[in-house]
């Protein structure tokens, strides 16, 4: 048990340092050595928990998904499912995707799906996760009648293609009067998919 904790905990600095090297100096300019010389450690150690550059950026993926757990994370312990639901729902059409996971190292690692098939069964892991997520917290709102829907999995779906497509555009945006129209914008669309008005103050 020792050393599997050991070996965890390893992994995650190496991992955390992975990103804080990415996130200055961009995925493809990220090196073992580099890597190792953030943590002040030698190559060899971290060669020792990650065989190849790959093997850290699914270490990455799964970091990321991780940090996107916060997401649905309510701020009050005690809610009801329609609470946690808009809050979760406020949580994915904000700032707060930025604050958990840089932009640029998103992308960096999205772009890889189009040359490794590990790395897009991974990236498409991590979105069906994500979806399910939200599924479960529309079908508790469905049971209890708080809101009314046909099918949880497709407004789950629909409700993260806005999203997705949303962060790519803003992502182009530097006025932020101009971001926060249009984010706001995405934001009432999608909660006119479960039928429901935006009553949460922005």
């Amino acid at each position: 048990m020792g050393r599997k904790s050991l070996k965890e905990d390893q992994q995650k600095r190496i991992i955390e340092a992975f990103y804080e090297v990415a996130k200055r100096e961009g995925i493809e300019n990220t090196s073992f050595g580099k890597v190792a010389k953030e943590l002040n450690m030698h190559q060899s150690l971290v060669v020792h928990y990650f065989a190849t550059k790959e093997d850290m950026l699914l270490g990455l993926i799964d970091f990321i998904m991780l940090r996107y757990e916060n997401i649905y994370q309510s701020e009050t312990e005690q809610v009801d499912a329609l609470e946690k639901l808009t809050d979760v729902m406020h949580n994915i059409f904000s700032r707060k995707w930025n604050s958990y996971i840089d932009d640029s190292i998103f992308y960096n690692c999205f772009a890889l799906i189009f040359r490794n098939e590990v790395i897009k069964h991974r990236f498409r892991e991590l979105h069906l996760l994500l979806r399910r997520w939200l599924q479960n917290l529309i079908q508790a709102c469905i049971n209890q009648r708080l809101i009314i829907c046909d099918d949880a999995a497709k407004a789950a779906d629909l409700i993260f293609v806005i999203s997705d497509g949303a962060y790519y555009y803003l992502s182009m945006i530097q006025d932020a009067e101009v971001y926060d129209i249009h984010l706001n914008r995405y934001r009432q669309q999608a909660f006119k998919l479960l039928g429901l008005n935006e009553t949460v103050p922005l």
